[in-house]
């Protein structure tokens, strides 16, 4: 297991005591002029007296900053010991800038939310310059968390407003949820709060209460920042009235459309809608078209949706394609100079069939001590330098991205598929690992070079499998050149899964499946993806020179991004740990920090019918993989030091490795690196969110596709196996499509059914007929909703007839599968539903 994909679970940060006491000794003073206090005495003689119980401090507050934001009170921040103003020292400066203490104080004087003007005329700043030096100092304290900003492009403390800042999860049912960004347990929003809020908006509540599930309520208090400013969605009209329902199923609003506003859309139509007025207590939001998508069912349109609702940047800049392209098709002969030459050494490269960028080649060799080990990897820092055209773009990506019909590149395709591709035949750019492998699978010394190399061959890993694994003759004489050093390879894989097996690595294969499309633009088939020795070969080698790069920059004190995997979620453990007690597993307690324990589990589990359904509960308790500036390890690899280097094509932080490892081999030093830990780990944020953009884009695409190929199929009745158990039904994943429905609970026969054995079973009240994980079963698709990704199953009883045109499929004949029987089907007329 190379990379855990599940979310990481943070810890929630204490408060600190020394400053919550600070706090409440230090009190705020307000300096207003006698006119303006008899005025607001005045005003509030005027206004009718509030209810029993209303508190009127909200008022109180806007009133009191619209005062300060306009000038018109002045903020005196006075010594939180004694009370009296802070003796300021002669400043070096005229009017010098604010220090990040001195913005907190002033914060904390305040009270209330403060524009950017007030807190520049607090220290009597003046002119654009000063101005843009504190916007950068108070942005730099909104991303360390210091203070917040609010929609209003107002700042202040969070323990001003007396609430718990997150983001806003939305529910097609109404209700929502508060993700806390400290990482504790989430709140519950009700409906009459959700009316105002929309999925992704970043918000400050309190909690009010108890849900009737147990959790914490909350109540609004600010909204510090909107998620979204364009919605996508699926144009609908009715009785005269145009709205746009978005995509997603993660909102229950309508965004209503002016008829001036339609764009020309016509009803049905998937749309790009801009919102023009946010949503209310009272009303919904208000959005104009600015853009036509097309039709839901038209081909590649599910990855198109994706792209512009996840905001996925898509297309190059003129000024990108334009430096990219400079570079020319072959590698300049003053590039190659003062580099290794490897061209004369055996390199090959290793990918699937399907592959159309090569970054890594590989060679071996035996020798005494063991095996020499070359991974060369695309030298994509000397064609990307910090700052230019190119990077700029490449940072907002940091990762390709990977759809069943395309790919969002991270790099324009010049250099991508061009000459940071190391394509047979050809010269090209490289920054080597060089490794000696013990005959025990460690590497025992290993050093980085920059080299220029010349792939002898690009084979794929099924080619590779059938030459040495199954000793195929034609394929052997087809790679007969490379051949010597393709065993070397396997024997020195061997040692490294020895070595592997003997760290306790975890050893987690979880079925991958792929969508393949056809030429029509539609799904040709669902297939699992079959790993060979081959692809884990690879991967061995890839592993082994990320650990060695990662040491290497630790070593050499310089910042980077590691690869960080901590270990499993406490909390989703404990529900694992629950589970596996019903069925007589013993879990230890400190499972949490040895793989090996997990691995003892996984093959006690192995024998099971239901083995695939329970290793995806393994792997759901882990924590998502991310990139940190702190080497903190990787529980799924029970390595301490892992960072990636093997893929800078696709993957930003690769190129941030690549470029620490080039400073150190031309002899920089830490303190001269282009990036400071702080830029580091900023790097390290962002490129995680993007990864998970990335993942979440792809799982979107891909149960859509699922959908509009199910959708031919309402009616039609399948095998399946029980893969989800819950209260309110069973899900299914369908055989040979490795799609997923629900059954509900109402359609389980006429019964009541209850969960029992810690949720691993449903078992009827009445009758005693169960359902659970790994059961076998026959279901008919009775509804599919495209846009929010829902199939809905129907069992099949034994004694009920089944309908004409809806026969169940019996097992393919061995010259015919369910996925030919499919494309005859499509070649039909399609049924408008």
């Amino acid at each position: 297991m190379a990379d855990s994909r599940k979310p990481a679970s943070g810890n929630r940060a204490k408060p600190s005591a020394a400053a919550g006491k600070k706090a409440s000794k230090k009190s705020a003073v307000i300096a207003a002029s006698k006119a303006s206090a008899k005025k607001s005495k005045k005003a509030a003689s005027k206004r009718p007296a509030s209810k029993a119980g209303a508190n009127p401090a909200p008022a109180k507050k806007k009133r009191l900053r619209d005062q300060i934001n306009k000038g018109k009170r002045k903020v005196k921040v006075g010594d939180e010991t004694a009370g009296k103003p802070v003796v300021a020292e002669k400043p070096k400066h005229k009017n010098p800038l604010p220090s990040g203490n001195q913005l907190v104080r002033m914060l904390e004087a305040t009270g209330v939310p403060v524009s950017i003007e007030a807190i520049a005329r607090h220290a009597s700043l003046k002119g654009p310059k000063a101005l843009a030096a504190l916007q950068t100092r108070l942005g730099e304290m909104v991303t360390s968390g210091r203070i917040i900003k609010n929609r209003r492009s107002e700042y202040c403390l969070l323990s001003k407003i007396g609430g718990i800042a997150g983001k806003v999860q939305g529910h097609p049912d109404g209700f929502g949820f508060l993700i806390p960004e400290d990482g504790s347990d989430d709140l519950f929003i009700p409906f009459h709060e959700m009316r105002q809020l929309l999925n992704g908006d970043r918000v400050v509540v309190r909690e009010n209460g108890v849900s009737r599930q147990g959790k914490r309520k909350a109540a609004l208090v600010e909204i510090l920042e909107r998620g979204k400013t364009i919605v996508i969605g699926r144009f609908n009209l009715e009785r005269g009235v145009s709205f746009v329902v978005e995509q997603g199923g993660r909102s229950a609003h309508n965004f209503l459309v002016a008829k001036h506003h339609r764009h020309g859309a016509t009803a049905g139509q998937m749309v790009k809608l801009e919102i023009v007025e946010y949503p209310n207590k009272h009303r919904e939001p208000y959005g104009k078209i600015v853009e036509l998508l097309g039709e839901p069912s038209e081909p590649g349109m599910a990855t198109t949706l994706a792209i512009e609702a996840f905001e996925i940047p898509n297309g190059f800049p003129d000024s990108v394609v334009q430096q990219s392209e400079g570079w020319g098709n072959e590698v300049r002969e003053a590039d190659k100079a003062g580099r290794v030459d490897l061209r004369a050494t055996p390199l090959v490269t290793i990918d699937g069939a399907d592959a159309r960028d090569f970054d890594d080649a590989v060679f071996a060799e035996k020798n005494p001590q063991g095996w020499r080990l070359i991974v060369a990897i695309a030298d994509v820092s000397h064609y990307v330098q910090v700052g230019d055209a190119i990077d700029t773009e490449a940072v907002k990506r940091s990762t390709s991205v990977y759809f069943p019909d395309r790919v969002v590149p991270m790099l324009p395709e010049s250099l991508s598929n061009g000459l940071c591709s190391l394509n047979p035949d050809v010269d090209r750019l490289c920054t080597v690992c060089d490794m000696q492998v013990s005959q025990e699978g460690k590497v025992s010394k290993s050093k980085f070079y920059k080299a220029v190399m010349r792939s002898h061959a690009r084979l794929t890993y099924n080619q590779v499998d059938a030459a040495v694994t199954q000793q195929d003759a034609a394929t052997r004489k087809q790679v007969a050149n490379v051949l010597p050093q393709l065993e070397a390879l396997y024997d020195l894989y061997a040692a490294f899964a020895a070595a592997r097996k003997k760290r306790g690595s975890l050893e987690l294969e979880i079925p991958e499946v792929r969508i393949q499309m056809g030429e029509d633009g539609h799904i040709d088939r669902i297939a699992q993806v079959h790993r060979n020795d081959a692809h884990k070969l690879i991967e061995e080698c890839m592993i082994a020179a990320n650990v060695e790069a990662g040491s290497f920059l630790h070593k050499n004190k310089t910042p980077t991004l590691y690869r960080v995997h901590e270990g499993p979620d406490p909390d989703r453990f404990e529900e694992l740990r629950v589970m596996l007690q019903q069925l007589d597993i013993k879990v230890a307690t400190e499972v949490q920090t040895k793989p090996a324990e997990l691995n003892r589990i996984l093959r006690e589990l192995s024998e099971r019918p239901d083995f695939a359904v329970m290793a995806t509960a393994v792997l759901r308790t882990m924590s998502r993989a991310v990139y940190q500036q702190e080497k903190l390890g990787h529980f799924g690899l029970a390595l301490n030091t892992y960072a990636h280097f093997t893929s800078p094509i696709r993957r930003y932080p690769d190129l941030l490795v690549h470029r620490g490892i080039q400073h150190i081999v031309e002899g920089g030093k830490p303190g001269n690196f282009k990036y400071s830990p702080d830029q580091m780990a900023a790097l390290g944020r962002s490129t995680s969110m993007c990864e998970k953009r990335a993942d979440d884009a792809t799982r979107h695409v891909e149960a859509r596709y699922k959908c509009l190929y199910i959708e031919e199929h309402v009616g039609d009745v399948f095998s399946g196996v029980v893969t989800g158990v819950t209260h309110f039904g069973i899900f299914v994943t369908l055989a040979d499509l490795f799609v997923e429905g629900l059954v509900h609970v109402t359609g389980l026969n006429n019964d009541y059914y209850q969960l029992e054995h810690g949720g691993l079973q449903l078992r009827g009240e009445r009758t005693g007929k169960t359902f659970g994980l790994g059961d076998e079963v026959q279901v008919r698709v009775t509804r599919v909703d495209v846009d929010d990704a829902k199939i809905d199953l129907a069992l099949v009883q034994d004694d009920e007839p089944v309908d004409s045109g809806a026969q169940p499929k019996a097992k393919p004949a061995a010259n015919k599968s369910v996925w030919d029987a499919a494309k005859e089907k499509r070649r039909q007329p399609r049924k408008r539903r």
